[in-house]
């Protein structure tokens, strides 16, 4: 049962990057925010199934973490989904998957001790970014900008990441994330109104594209590896979510055609074993766990 739940994982979260770029009359801050606004609702009444009586009034701190972590995800959707619309799905995503580095960074700013192989897989990591980025130059400036901002949002990803693991230290993961996808919704919400992207009026085919990145991507995706950590722990999700990368490239190139350059597929390749390091010296070089990671 967790190797299916881990499978439908794995292609729910590599589904968003095809989904959205597949859906043009859709704005990115508009996509994000009815994900997650229908998101909080099938949370939220998933935990109203729950009785009034096992429910409870988050607390100070829970509201601060979640504050924090739902102000860091939207800021991480309008990123990721701005950039697959400017580079390919392939770069965005790998870019993105770049949270569980960033997580080592942040944590060795806070003074917790990396060990060698964690500071060696962010090295070759990053090296795959050079990589990557280095051929969009080439490419086209949209392309760069599309790379910088899955960059970004790979970074709001890992901030999302350790204030959500915050939250979930006392709240069960229906009323995590009913009530994070909830904010996270009003954070957009509010971006799109400020940037001036209607939510409404789409043709058929962007709200089916809507509903299909909800379903897929935030409830058989991101909601699955929320329960999963808890059963496999944060470091075997964090090597699982990995396989998001060429999960999403393979989606892309079936159904989108987009077949990225050779120099792409080289630089997939550092990130992916970069990564793999940095989450496999968890465990040695860090002296406490780290949260654990989100899908998009």
């Amino acid at each position: 049962m967790i190797f299916l739940l881990a499978l439908v994982g794995v292609l729910g979260v590599s589904a968003s990057g095809p989904l959205v770029a597949a859906t043009p009359s859709v704005g990115p801050l508009a996509m994000a925010f009815w994900r997650n606004g229908l998101g909080a609702a099938a949370m939220g009444s998933a935990v109203a199934l729950k009785g009034r009586s096992r429910m409870r009034r988050p607390s100070r701190d829970e509201w601060r973490y979640c504050t924090i972590a739902s102000l860091a995800l939207a800021l991480h959707f309008a990123c990721f989904m701005t950039s697959v619309r400017m580079t390919t799905v392939a770069a965005a995503t790998a870019l993105v998957c770049l949270q569980s580095a960033w997580i080592a960074g942040y944590q060795r700013l806070r003074g917790m001790a990396l060990g060698t192989r964690v500071m060696g897989g962010m090295g070759v990591a990053f090296g795959g970014v050079v990589v990557i980025t280095g051929f969009d130059v080439g490419r086209s400036a949209e392309a760069l900008i599309g790379d910088v901002l899955a960059l970004a949002g790979g970074a709001l990803a890992g901030a999302y990441t350790l204030a959500g693991s915050k939250a979930r230290a006392t709240m069960d993961t229906r009323s995590y994330t009913a009530l994070c996808y909830g904010l996270t919704a009003g954070v957009l919400l509010c971006l799109a109104w400020i940037m001036g992207e209607p939510i409404g009026g789409f043709p058929l085919e962007g709200w089916l594209g809507i509903i299909a990145l909800t379903i897929a991507s935030q409830l058989l995706g991101h909601t699955i590896f929320n329960h999963l950590v808890v059963a496999l722990g944060p470091l075997v999700v964090s090597m699982i979510i990995l396989l998001e990368i060429p999960g999403a490239a393979l989606l892309a190139g079936v159904f989108l055609g987009q077949t990225p350059p050779v120099w792409t597929y080289l630089g997939l390749a550092l990130i992916l074993v970069g990564l793999l390091a940095v989450v496999g010296g968890q465990g040695r070089g860090w002296k406490r766990p780290v949260g654990q990671p989100k899908g998009r």
